[in-house]
């Protein structure tokens, strides 16, 4: 095992190889990568020391070895400017300087997010064990003696690079990891949503030729979520869910759901279902029925991701609740004021709207100003006082996804 002070430890064996112009580190992880090699005329070597002679002697020792970039300063009080500026892959630091000695430099590395991870080499001609032991617990990454053997300095400044390079290379992989697990995760939330919309305009399409009406629901309850202060990602939710506030319309005869005209109390009383309806399509299935799925373990396990889906636990209160009325007279519960899901309260505000605005079967649109006169009038009784407040208060940005998604087929 390779032991970076720098408070890293690399798993596995990091074989350090010295090939003429090449530092190379055998790398386990990932598999199928098995060497990282870093050219030697592209290392940016940065050498910190208040004698230039010292800094020309240790530079020739490495042009030797077929190093080629350097970045040097004997003024120690620009030393950090610079490796902020220039960000070496390793520094060689001395220690005893005039006005900022190397371990007030080093503490200064090791301080800054930018730098805090560059490889550190201290040298200094101090055989003091104190000043060696402060470095080290600064965090130096190698330590070496003046004056400087080379024998000694190529062997460290290689392994020290290859470590680095190891790092940097988990770090690439980690990376674009993420970005495929992002990539990936972008995938099946693209296709979560056009599921979730395709199950919300199967129900749509029963009275709704062209499925807008459950997108402006969704958006419209969006924007109300975000006026009443809540996170981008409920808002996404809530956006969401709401497309499958109606999906119970499936279980509803055509005969009652597309009545020209008032229904009859016995109609009306069909149409209610359609909340409970919309709950039995959402929600996972009963115990017995899992049971008899998990045994086809593909479908099973999809199917379980499914309902555990916080999208579709929303949607299954949004389904049953969004016609519920903050004074109680609302059904299919008859709940009141905050025992009503604010999710269902949102959509309720939304879905209200919509039906005012649209053109139904049994009603023309009713203009702007005539629909948030009807459900003023409702505040309180109907409607969440806050929810209808937060609702009118952007009712600006409702007016534009209105036009963005009219019904003009």
């Amino acid at each position: 095992m390779v032991q970076n002070s720098l408070g890293s430890s690399w798993v596995g064996s990091a074989q350090t190889a010295m090939r003429a112009g090449v530092v190379t580190v055998e790398d386990p992880i990932p598999p199928g990568d098995e060497l990282v090699e870093i050219p030697r005329d592209t290392v940016r070597i940065m050498i910190v020391d208040d004698e230039p002679t010292n800094i020309k002697i240790v530079r020739r020792y490495l042009e030797n070895a077929g190093y080629k970039n350097f970045i040097t300063t004997s003024e120690s009080t620009q030393a950090l400017d610079l490796i902020r500026q220039e960000m070496p892959d390793i520094i060689l630091l001395d220690v005893m300087m005039p006005h900022v000695d190397g371990l007030a430099i080093l503490e200064g590395v090791r301080r800054d997010p930018k730098t805090r991870f560059l490889p550190v080499i201290i040298l200094t001609a101090s055989t003091d064990a104190q000043t060696k032991e402060s470095a080290l617990r600064l965090r130096a990454t190698d330590f070496l003696h003046k004056p400087v053997d080379p024998s000694e300095l190529l062997p460290r400044v290689s392994n020290v690079l290859a470590v680095k390079a190891h790092h940097d290379h988990l770090k690439r992989y980690s990376q674009e990891l993420e970005e495929a697990v992002a990539l990936r995760t972008g995938e099946v939330e693209a296709t979560r949503q056009d599921l979730i919309f395709c199950l919300a305009r199967a129900a749509e399409f029963r009275d709704d030729i062209t499925g807008h009406h459950i997108l402006r629901v969704g958006r419209y309850s969006g924007i109300i979520a975000k006026q009443l202060g809540f996170n981008q990602k409920y808002i996404k939710l809530i956006e969401q869910a709401a497309q499958l506030h109606d999906v119970g319309k499936i279980g509803i005869p055509d005969a009652i759901l597309l009545k020209q005209g008032k229904l009859e109390p016995e109609e009306f009383e069909v149409i209610k279902q359609h909340c409970g309806f919309g709950k039995r399509v959402i929600l996972p299935l009963p115990d017995a029925e899992w049971q008899r799925l998990k045994s086809h373990t593909t479908i099973g396990s999809k199917i379980m991701d499914i309902a555990s889906s916080p999208v579709i636990a929303m949607a299954s209160k949004i389904a049953v609740t969004h016609h519920e009325k903050w004074d109680g007279t609302g059904y299919p519960l008859g709940l009141a004021g905050e025992d009503i899901p604010i999710e269902g309260r949102i959509v309720a505000v939304a879905d209200v709207y919509d039906a005012l605005s649209s053109a139904r079967p049994y009603k023309a649109p009713f203009p702007r100003e005539k629909c948030l006169s009807i459900m003023q009038e409702q505040r309180g009784t109907h409607f969440d006082p806050k929810v209808l407040d937060a609702f009118v208060a952007r009712v600006d940005e409702i007016v534009s996804v209105q036009i963005e998604y009219a019904d003009l087929a």
